[in-house]
């Protein structure tokens, strides 16, 4: 069993509860509005997650496109739609996420949030996975806003471990996507890949400790209490 961390960072939302495809839907019904002649099927966007931001997506594509747009205006609608989808359909803690966070903090484990997507989308799943998780059960909380550039970047992990004072073989990081993993590990932080639906079957870089499709907290050495 591997030794019990001083912290465990989960490193996106994805790595909490699953939105793939309710953020495909908003960015459409935000392009829509925007009376853009735009589209993004599940694969399409599949392949777009590999570049991580949902404003740098939307950015990139119009440039493929030859299109000019207001990407924090179009962004903006975009979350408004995602948040009123959450609520519409509402959101789940993914498989062993809730037995984690619990038997990490019986443990004394830290918990950190990593993550590089904007504060507006991190309010938005605090709020629609309330009785779940609360921001209380974190250490640490990143954002977009906290750090100059976003993952693949290591630079959110790095101030996580600023922030909670420990040094990176402390902690063992989740993450949902290969890309978002290069973070953790550039970080010299250890990771647990916890693909999403978008990104099932696909590698994660060397240097990922396990591939989990339900997070099992021997994956950090936590045991229940006898």
């Amino acid at each position: 069993m591997p030794i019990l961390p001083k912290a465990i960072l989960f490193g996106a939302i994805g790595t909490l509860t699953e939105t793939s495809d309710l953020q495909r839907r908003s960015f459409n019904a935000a392009f829509r509005d925007a009376g853009l002649q735009w589209h993004w099927g599940r694969e399409a966007y599949a392949e777009m997650l590999r570049a991580p931001g949902g404003k740098d997506r939307i950015a990139a594509y119009a440039r493929k496109n030859g299109d000019t747009v207001d990407v924090a205006r179009l962004h903006a609608a975009k979350v408004a739609y995602f948040a009123a989808y959450a609520e519409q359909d509402g959101l789940t803690l993914r498989s062993g996420v809730a037995d984690v966070i619990a038997l990490a903090k019986q443990s004394g484990v830290r918990l950190g949030f990593a993550t590089t997507t904007g504060s507006d989308t991190v309010d938005l799943i605090f709020d629609n996975l309330q009785g779940q998780v609360s921001r209380e059960d974190f250490a640490f909380i990143g954002d977009r806003d906290l750090v100059t550039r976003s993952k693949p970047s290591p630079e959110i992990y790095r101030l996580a471990m600023s922030h909670l004072g420990l040094s990176a073989r402390d902690a063992v990081a989740i993450e949902d996507t290969p890309e978002s993993a290069r973070a953790a590990i550039d970080a010299g932080i250890p990771c647990v890949g916890f693909p999403g639906e978008a990104a099932r079957g696909r590698t994660f870089p060397t240097g990922v400790n396990h591939i989990a499709d339900m997070l099992a907290p021997a994956h950090f050495g936590l045991r229940r209490a006898a």
